[in-house]
C-alpha cells in the first residue's frame, strides 16, 4: 500500500510532483475532514484513498467558525467537533497513519488552530510526524513570517493560496515564494461542489504556470470525474474536497463512508490518468 519514503531532506509533496512529471500526468489531490466521522476513520479513509488513486491527501482540521468553507465542509467540521477533535489528536492521527503509508500528507485550517497550537511547535509536530504541508485558508501568504520560518526549516511547505481576484503583482508575490504547490482557486466564494468550471480557468492556471515551475493544483468546485478531467489537462494537480466529503457524511456507518469514498476517488483517478491520453 505505502508509496517509496520521499528521499531524505526532500518532501514527499516535491517527490510527488517529480514522480508524476515523468509519467505525463496530473496528481489528484482529495479533502476529508479529520474526525468525520472519527479519528480511526480518518486513517482508515487515508489508506482506501491511497489505495483508490488519490496522489495527495488534505486532512481538514475542524474548526468552529470555517469561514472559507461551504455547508458541506461546515457540517462535516461541526460534526468532527462534536467528538471534541483537537489538533493535537489529529496530530498524532498522521503519527498513526505513517506507520503504514507514505502517501503525502497535508493539514488544511485556520489561523486559530495555529494560534492555540503554537506556530514553531506546530512547524516541529508536523515534521515530527509527518505532515508535508500546511495550508490556511484564512491567512495570506505574507503574514505570519515565524510560522513560515519555521516550516521552511522543519522541511513543511507552506501552501499558498492564489484567487480570480488576486492582482497580476500579487500572483507574481504568491508565486515566487511557493513551496510544493499554489493552491489555484478556481472560483470566488466558499468551497462546495458547482455544476460547472469558470469559463477563464485556463487563463488563471497560465497566469501562474508563466511565473513559477511549482505545480499549480486547481480547487473549489470540481465535483465530477469530468471536471477533474477538464482540469488535469490544464494544471498540475486536481483538488477535490466537497463532492467526497459529502459521500462521507451522508453514509450510514464507517465502513459504507469508507467505501463509498474509495469508489468515487477511483473514478476521479480514472479521469486524471486519462486525461492527457492520446
Amino acid at each position: 500500500m505505502s508509496a517509496a519514503p520521499a528521499s531524505a531532506g526532500s518532501n514527499r509533496i516535491d517527490a510527488c510532483f517529480e514522480r508524476l512529471r515523468h509519467e505525463g500526468r496530473a496528481a489528484l489531490v482529495v479533502f476529508v475532514t479529520a474526525g468525520d466521522p472519527d479519528l480511526e476513520t480518518t486513517a482508515e479513509l487515508v489508506f482506501e484513498l491511497e489505495r483508490a488513486g488519490a496522489d495527495i491527501v488534505e486532512l481538514g482540521v475542524p474548526h468552529s467558525d470555517p469561514i472559507g468553507e461551504g455547508p458541506t465542509i461546515q457540517l462535516s467540521s461541526l460534526r468532527s467537533l462534536q467528538h471534541r477533535t483537537r489538533l493535537d489528536q489529529v496530530i498524532a492521527t498522521v503519527q498513526a497513519v505513517r506507520q503504514v503509508s507514505q502517501v503525502p500528507l497535508l493539514l488544511m485550517g485556520y489561523l486559530n488552530n495555529v494560534l492555540s497550537h503554537g506556530e514553531e511547535r506546530l512547524a516541529r509536530d508536523c515534521a515530527r510526524v509527518g505532515v508535508d504541508g500546511l495550508i490556511l485558508a484564512d491567512t495570506p501568504f505574507e503574514e505570519r513570517p515565524l510560522l513560515s520560518q519555521a516550516c521552511a526549516a522543519a522541511g513543511v511547505h507552506r501552501i499558498p493560496l492564489c484567487a480570480p481576484t488576486s492582482t497580476p503583482e500579487r500572483v507574481v508575490r504568491i508565486a515566487h515564494g511557493a513551496r510544493g504547490f499554489v493552491y489555484c482557486v478556481s472560483v470566488t466564494g466558499v468551497t462546495g461542489a458547482r455544476t460547472e468550471l469558470a469559463d477563464d480557468l485556463s487563463e488563471l492556471v497560465g497566469r501562474l504556470q508563466r511565473v513559477t515551475s511549482t505545480p499549480v493544483c486547481v480547487g473549489f468546485g470540481i465535483s465530477t470525474p469530468a471536471h477533474a478531467a477538464r482540469v488535469a489537462r490544464i494544471a498540475d494537480g486536481v483538488i477535490v474536497g466537497s463532492a467526497l466529503v459529502e459521500r462521507i457524511g451522508r453514509a450510514d456507518s464507517p465502513s459504507t463512508a469508507i467505501a463509498a469514498a474509495g469508489s468515487f476517488v477511483r473514478e476521479l483517478a480514472a479521469a486524471v490518468r486519462d486525461a492527457r491520453a492520446g
